[in-house]
């Protein structure tokens, strides 16, 4: 079979694919990932073939606009300027990308197409070709869940109030689509109607672990939780000799790192962080990654080092604890390997995981990363190394995650 897998967002929206990529090539289907050009690396590395949906999409999110809405906060002024402007960025680089996911299904004619919600091509797709779509997401809460609102709104509101931002979110997604169909030539008639059966009639796989969200037993069959799925990182990539012995010379090492996401004063963050490590006398690996952390020059160089990637399977199973952003993947895989785990949200979905963490004693509350500073920051982290619980809950979460074994579920279900 031909599979175009297709993803619109950070490394962290991409991830999922890529290690449903590499299952599908493994049982020898025809694997095509359709995703923004700075992830092209990425899945050639993976053995996978790549189509660019151009580069416009992560250079709007890291413009300076991208840095201001992206680096967590309440909305003021200057948030909601940054907002309006990101709508406007996006409504061009949308138009684009949807020109260009049309293009190269209708040159593949794949069999089936796997997609997150952010790609809007293939629910229309989905109304002349029924049952070959599905889409994953690695995050809860897009579908109706009694005792939490939709995930962009991160509350429980109540069962009545809850369902109602389920709908909100719903009709936005609806007008979206029809949008795009009429922005399109599209051949056949597509009605509103059409879009709603689409959206919520087709497949949705959640690629989470049912240790930390369990599948509602009211929902239809076709929505399904199927375990979080990780690729191989490592492939292409050693550590370097400074790197070994940081980790040979200290125990109850940590990590901090904020994955792809970035904000407005990375030093500044990152003079805070290295603040309270030294105070603390934590060892630290410090993760600059995408830029939300910088090197600085000053620093306790025995204590703290400095790194500017790192295979997430290679480092976590060295660690004690993990200070992150909340991303899906970072989140199950610091649990995966047994780290305590601290986040510092940044947006959306990173909310959710932090209140999941805190609920299930796998670490303290994080702080949105607006509001960090050196004492509140030393307060978590000092907690978080300290508290042997948390270690020790993480640890028994990591049994459970590493005894799922759900690879030929989700195989089977994407597959039906």
């Amino acid at each position: 079979m031909k599979f175009i897998l297709t993803s619109v967002g950070t490394r962290g929206d991409m991830e999922p694919f890529l290690a449903i990529g590499e299952i599908l090539r493994a049982r020898n289907h025809e694997v095509l990932c359709l995703m923004p050009e700075q992830f092209r690396d990425l899945a050639l590395d993976t053995g996978l073939r790549f189509e660019s949906l151009g580069p416009d999409f992560i250079e709007m999110l890291d413009s300076p606009a991208g840095q201001i809405a992206m680096g967590g906060g309440s909305f003021g002024w200057k948030k909601l300027k940054a907002y309006l402007k990101l709508v406007k960025m996006q409504n061009k680089i949308n138009a684009v990308m949807l020109k260009i996911q049309k293009e190269v299904v209708e040159r593949e004619q794949p069999d089936k197409i796997i997609h997150n919600g952010k790609v809007i091509y293939p629910v229309i797709w989905s109304h002349s070709n029924p049952g070959q779509t599905t889409l994953i997401s690695p995050v809860p809460y897009l579908h109706y869940v009694k005792d939490h609102a939709h995930v962009a709104f991160n509350k429980d509101f109540g069962p009545m109030i809850n369902k109602w931002t389920y709908k909100l979110a719903n009709f936005g997604l609806v007008k979206t689509v029809m949008g795009a169909v009429k922005k399109l030539d599209v051949p056949q008639k597509i009605r509103q109607k059409d879009i709603q059966q689409a959206l919520f009639g087709n497949k949705a796989i959640y690629t989470i672990s049912p240790t930390l969200f369990q599948r509602p037993d009211y929902w239809p069959p076709h929505w399904t939780v199927k375990g979080y799925h990780e690729r191989s990182k490592t492939t292409h990539w050693k550590p370097d000799q400074a790197l070994e012995s940081f980790l040979k010379d200290h125990n109850k090492v940590i990590l901090v790192t904020f994955g792809s996401m970035i904000n407005s004063d990375p030093k500044g963050k990152s003079e805070i962080v290295l603040d309270v490590l030294m105070r603390l006398r934590v060892p630290a690996i410090i993760n600059t990654a995408a830029g939300g952390l910088t090197a600085l020059s000053e620093y306790d160089h025995d204590l703290l080092h400095f790194v500017d990637q790192i295979p997430y399977d290679y480092i976590f199973p060295k660690l004690y604890a993990v200070v992150h952003h909340g991303g899906s993947g970072t989140t199950h895989t610091g649990l995966k390997y047994g780290c305590a785990t601290l986040i510092i949200p940044h947006i959306v979905d990173q909310y959710v995981w932090n209140k999941i963490i805190a609920k299930k004693e796998l670490g303290p509350l994080g702080i949105d990363i607006s509001k960090i500073n050196s004492d509140n920051l030393y307060d978590r982290i000092s907690d978080l190394v300290n508290n042997k619980k948390y270690k020790n809950n993480a640890l028994k979460i990591s049994e459970k995650l590493q005894n799922e074994k759900l690879e030929e579920a989700l195989y089977e279900e994407i597959m039906m």
